[in-house]
């Protein structure tokens, strides 16, 4: 199981601060994220980079370690 943590726009979009998936890869994690939220969700992960335990992630074929903790950032305005 994999925890996913959304911040800003993404948990706006996702509904919930958290999750826990089932899922092996990062193109599992994307596509059970998809399942579950849905456009509205797809429109700002689009967006977003992935941290696996604070390294970001982007290839769908990276294997995710069993218990890691994932972080769904959108893009932050800075001032």
């Amino acid at each position: 199981m994999i925890t996913v943590r959304y911040f800003a726009a993404a948990a706006e979009a996702a509904g919930v601060p958290a999750e826990t998936l089932d899922v092996a890869t990062v193109g599992e994690l994307r596509a059970a994220m998809l399942a579950a939220h849905g456009d509205g969700l797809a429109r700002v992960l689009a967006r977003c980079s992935l941290l696996a335990s604070g390294t970001r992630v982007s290839d769908d074929g990276t294997v995710l370690a069993e218990g890691i903790t994932v972080d769904v950032l959108p893009p932050f305005a800075g001032g």
